[in-house]
């Protein structure tokens, strides 16, 4: 495994330094300790050809003034909580309102937009970085000094493992994930909406005009959202089914996951050969395909558009803390936080 570390850029005085780890066989994984944001994942397709298969910058200036969370480890709380508010242990906190009246992804300064300490690691035939911050009591609102650990390690077999473990001095709430957009065909000109996926999911949140889980849970027999076989992503666009039309055209949805380490999600490239199979222990995935994209900058020389890329978002089930029959995101004191979600690429 070939490691190199080099500058990055710097925010408000502090250096930012980016990581490269690459395979024998090509495969190369590129990140920055500015929010934990996977700046490139390098990956063959059939013919051996590499592309970049994630969507990101080459500056830090334009992760710090555009970035729709490219790539980053966004925290305390992963997606919206209604109204920026929630009740624990009798108090109510109120967050930042950052999209819309409600708080997403951690507020105006997340995890996605922090320095975080690192230490390289080897183990085996595998290696990457450790992340580390402290998030000081109140911070964004939220309560208790969390301390956060996110590990990044990628075996020569091709497959990327991210884990995370935090501990925190009360009681609090956590709900981690990488946001990275994927586009396995590697020419950002295309669309993902030929791209397949299947999910061992048998149902789904329904969302509320404000993107925000109702609370009830959807089967998803019968409806565009059932992707227990292999099925394309364009079936979600143009569709006519209220939950597609108010997520824009597309998927913004959390599916619920029937099983853990089983091959549960994958996505696949017919062009390019490329297939990712994604495993982890968390409850759900909120499967988000780039739903009338814009914005004011270009990603590789290609500007934003329409079903650039699709992310899929391993966490527990988006603003549980007001759902009392959703699984807890609540961290006790003196407990341990842990999630780990596997990423394995093949072509």
């Amino acid at each position: 495994m070939k490691i190199r570390e080099e500058s990055f850029g710097a925010v408000n005085g502090h250096e930012v330094i980016q990581f490269a780890f690459t395979t024998e066989k090509g495969m190369t994984m590129k990140c920055i300790n500015y929010g934990c944001i996977i700046t490139d994942l390098i990956v063959p397709d059939r013919n051996g050809k590499l592309d970049n298969v994630v969507l990101g910058f080459d500056r830090l200036e334009d992760y710090v003034e555009y970035s729709p969370f490219f790539g980053a480890v966004v925290g305390r709380i992963a997606g919206r909580i209604a109204n920026g508010c929630f009740s624990l242990d009798g108090n109510t906190y109120q967050l930042p309102k950052n999209q819309s009246g409600n708080t997403l992804h951690g507020g105006l300064k997340g995890f996605d937009k922090v320095i975080w300490d690192y230490e390289l690691i080897e183990r085996g035939t595998a290696a990457g970085v450790v992340f580390s911050y402290i998030s000081p009591d109140g911070e964004e609102g939220f309560p208790g000094e969390l301390q956060v650990k996110t590990t990044y390690l990628l075996d020569e077999n091709g497959s990327l493992e991210i884990s995370y473990e935090a501990h925190t001095d009360q009681d609090t709430i956590i709900n981690l994930t990488n946001h990275s957009y994927f586009n396995l065909n590697g020419d950002l000109n295309k669309k993902i909406l030929d791209h397949t996926l299947q999910l061992k999911s048998s149902s789904f949140l329904e969302l509320g005009h404000d993107l925000i889980p109702t609370g009830e849970l959807l089967p998803v027999e019968g409806t565009p959202f059932d992707f227990r076989k292999e099925t394309q992503i364009s079936q979600g666009v143009d569709n006519g089914i209220e939950q597609n039309k108010l997520a824009g055209g597309g998927y913004d949805h959390p599916f619920c996951l029937d099983s853990h380490f089983e091959k549960e999600i994958i996505l696949e490239d017919s062009q390019s050969g490329r297939k990712l199979v994604v495993e982890t222990d968390q409850p759900a995935v909120v499967i988000y395909t780039c739903n009338q994209y814009e914005g004011d900058y270009s990603i590789r020389g290609v500007k934003p558009h329409d079903h650039m890329a699709i992310c899929l978002e391993t966490q527990g089930y988006p603003d549980a803390i007001n759902q009392p029959h959703f699984p807890s995101i609540v961290l006790k004191k003196d407990d341990t936080y842990k999630a780990v979600t596997r990423y394995s690429f093949d072509w």
